[in-house]
C-alpha cells in the first residue's frame, strides 16, 4: 500500500516520496498519519478510507482559506487524492513543540487578525466536518438561524438519533425557541474561523504559532474563543493579546456557554454518554440565563 501511495503522490503532485521511510505519527483518532521523506524534504501524510476523500478535500480548502488570510501560519498543502483504496492528504511536515508564553501571545494577536477577514454571510461555500461529524455550512445572512439550524439544532438532532432525546430533547427545543434572546443587543459579523480551535490543534513551530486540522467557516468570532476555553491549553497570554487586539463584546460570558454547547454535543455524538451530564448542565444554565 505504501508503494502504491508513493506512486499516486508522484503522479498527482510531482513529488517522489520514499515509501520505506514512512513512519507513523500519533496524536489523531480519525486518520492515520505518518512522516515520510521525499525529494521535497520531510512531509506529513494523512490517510483514511477512500470515502474520507471529501473530508480531506474540505480540510485542504480550509487550510488554503486560512493561509490566504496571511494572519497565522498553517501547514502548506501539497496534494490529495484517492488511490489503493485509501484517501490521502499530503502536507508540509512541521516539527511541533509546546508554545511558550510569547508564542501564545503571538497567537492571540494573529487570531484577532484572522477574524478581521470577513464575508457577507455566515457559513462557507462547502460543507466539511467537525471531527468526523458532518458540519453543514450553507450560507445564511442570519446568524441566529444559522446557529439554530446548522449548529445547535443539527447536533441536537444527531443526539436524538443516538438515543439522548429523552435527556436533552425538551431543554434543547426550549433553547432553540429562545435563541434570538442571546443576540438582542449583539449582531456578529461573519469572521473567518478555524472552527475547531482546541489545544490539540495549536502548537509552536520554529518559534511561531501554527494552527491545523481546521473546520473552517465564517461566523461569530466568539465561537473560536469559546472553543479555546472549553478544554484549556491557551493560557492568559493568548486571551490578553486577543483582547488587546479586538476586545470581546458584552455578553460573551453567556454566549460562550452557547458556543461550547455545540462542541460538547459533538463530543457526545462522537464519543458517547460521558459528555451527557456536561451537555445537560450547559442547556440548563443557558435556559436559566
Amino acid at each position: 500500500m505504501a508503494e502504491a501511495l508513493a506512486d499516486a503522490v508522484a503522479a498527482a503532485c510531482g513529488i517522489r516520496i520514499d515509501a520505506a521511510s514512512l513512519r507513523p505519527v500519533g496524536g489523531g483518532s480519525i486518520n492515520a498519519a505518518a512522516r515520510v521523506d521525499s525529494d521535497a524534504g520531510p512531509l506529513f501524510l494523512k490517510t483514511n478510507r477512500a470515502d474520507g476523500y471529501e473530508m480531506f478535500a474540505a480540510e485542504a480548502e480550509g487550510l488554503a482559506e486560512l493561509d490566504a488570510a496571511g494572519a497565522v501560519r498553517v501547514p502548506r498543502v501539497h496534494g490529495l487524492g484517492v488511490d489503493a483504496g485509501r484517501a490521502w492528504l499530503l502536507l508540509e511536515y512541521l516539527e511541533l513543540g509546546p508554545a511558550d508564553a510569547g508564542c501564545r501571545r503571538q497567537l492571540g494577536t494573529a487570531l484577532a487578525a484572522l477574524h478581521r477577514h470577513t464575508a457577507e454571510r455566515h457559513g462557507w461555500h462547502r460543507d466539511n466536518t467537525i471531527g468526523s461529524t458532518p458540519q453543514p455550512n450553507g450560507r445564511d445572512g442570519d446568524w441566529v438561524r444559522f446557529l439554530a439550524e446548522k449548529r445547535i439544532g443539527f447536533q441536537l438532532e444527531l443526539a436524538e438519533r443516538n438515543g439522548y432525546g429523552r435527556d436533552l430533547g425538551a431543554d434543547g427545543e426550549a433553547l432553540l425557541a429562545r435563541l434570538a434572546d442571546f443576540f438582542a443587543d449583539y449582531t456578529p459579523v461573519p469572521s473567518l474561523l478555524h472552527g475547531d480551535l482546541w489545544g490539540g490543534n495549536f502548537a509552536a513551530a520554529d518559534g511561531e504559532p501554527v494552527i491545523y486540522d481546521p473546520a473552517v467557516y465564517y461566523g461569530d468570532r466568539e465561537t473560536d474563543i469559546a472553543m479555546t476555553e472549553l478544554f484549556g491549553g491557551f493560557g492568559p497570554e493568548f486571551h490578553s493579546a486577543y483582547g488587546e487586539a479586538w476586545p470581546l463584546e458584552a455578553g460573551y460570558a453567556v454566549r460562550r456557554d452557547l458556543y461550547q454547547l455545540y462542541h460538547v454535543l459533538n463530543h457526545l455524538n462522537l464519543f458517547g454518554g460521558g459528555y451527557l451530564s456536561r451537555a445537560s448542565a450547559l442547556l440548563r444554565r443557558l435556559l436559566a440565563a
